[in-house]
């Protein structure tokens, strides 16, 4: 069985977070030669390399697991101080993965609703929905807004709703690329915008309606405000959240290229499995929150 000490944990933690052992060990208040030797042992307890040395360090595989053990007894010493109502405590803040769309929508109100005397406050990571459950399984962050319906190992999955889409375009890009109306077999064609290339919302949509993929010129504008900008300037058509094109739609600078079409992305809420008082607090504002938001 595996007995890592508290110090041990703390050191590991600190080494990642800030990249060298001399790093580590000036804001630990302990020589190089400590941290050294504390990770030394941890890795001959674990039977295996938890550290990469490069620059900055990063966790193996089997560190990753450390890691996250690490971040979890942080986060259960947080709790206990404030439980206790130990003074000088300074806050840990909560990582947490967000799509940049949530974020953009409905997220940072969740944020707004926990109670402003719980002291927490919060680390967000900018990741896509598909991609943000591998932020939870290395230890990376505590909750996630993820695509994922599956609990990642070790936490608890909760549905959130769905975050709607909209395919848009500038009414003077529709005159120019459609002049006769909406056309399938100009879809294709059209200059398309992405997110990143991580991004299949666009894709999807294409295939969905026509079964081809994009052919014509595509642009990549990774934030969600300027996306949005990018389809009102003209620059190609896009999904965009209703909440950002209900104005554009009402007063006709946007058309909905398939009127009436929405698109659906799942959202669900995967935290660490843990009895956290503050996760807790975190999940209840974001499930009531999203309630209202999503669909």
């Amino acid at each position: 069985m595996l007995n890592f000490q508290t110090e041990q944990l703390r050191t590991f933690q600190t080494v990642l977070e800030l990249g060298t052992f001399d790093a580590a060990a000036r804001a630990l208040h302990i020589s190089a030669s400590a941290v050294s030797q504390r990770i030394k042992a941890m890795e001959q307890a674990a039977g295996q390399v938890l550290l990469q040395r490069t620059t900055p360090i990063q966790a193996t595989a089997p560190g990753e697991v450390v890691h996250k053990l690490a971040r979890q007894l942080r986060q259960l010493e947080a709790d206990a101080a404030a439980e206790l109502g130990v003074a000088g405590t300074a806050p840990v803040p909560i990582p947490v993965a967000v799509n940049a769309d949530s974020l953009a929508t409905w997220f940072v109100d969740a944020l707004a609703a926990v109670p402003a005397g719980s002291g927490l406050t919060f680390e967000v990571l900018r990741e896509d929905e598909h991609h943000s459950a591998g932020l939870l399984r290395s230890g990376e962050v505590m909750a996630a807004v993820t695509a994922a319906p599956d609990a990642v190992q070790g936490c608890s999955v909760a549905p959130l709703g769905s975050l709607c889409y909209r395919a848009v375009a500038s009414s003077a890009f529709m005159r120019r690329w459609f002049p006769g109306g909406f056309s399938a077999g100009r879809f294709a064609d059209a200059p398309t915008l992405q997110f990143d290339r991580s991004d299949t919302l666009q894709s999807n949509f294409l295939a969905a309606v026509t079964g081809g993929s994009p052919a014509g010129p595509q642009h990549f504008i990774p934030d969600t405000v300027q996306f949005a900008a990018a389809v009102r300037a003209g620059l190609g058509w896009g999904l965009m959240p209703e909440a950002h094109c209900a104005q554009g739609l009402r007063d006709a600078s946007l058309v909905e290229l398939v009127p009436g079409r929405v698109t659906g992305v799942p959202l669900y809420w995967q935290r660490w499995k843990i009895q956290s008082a503050a996760l807790d607090l975190l999940t209840t504002a974001v499930r009531t929150t999203a309630a209202a938001a999503l669909s």
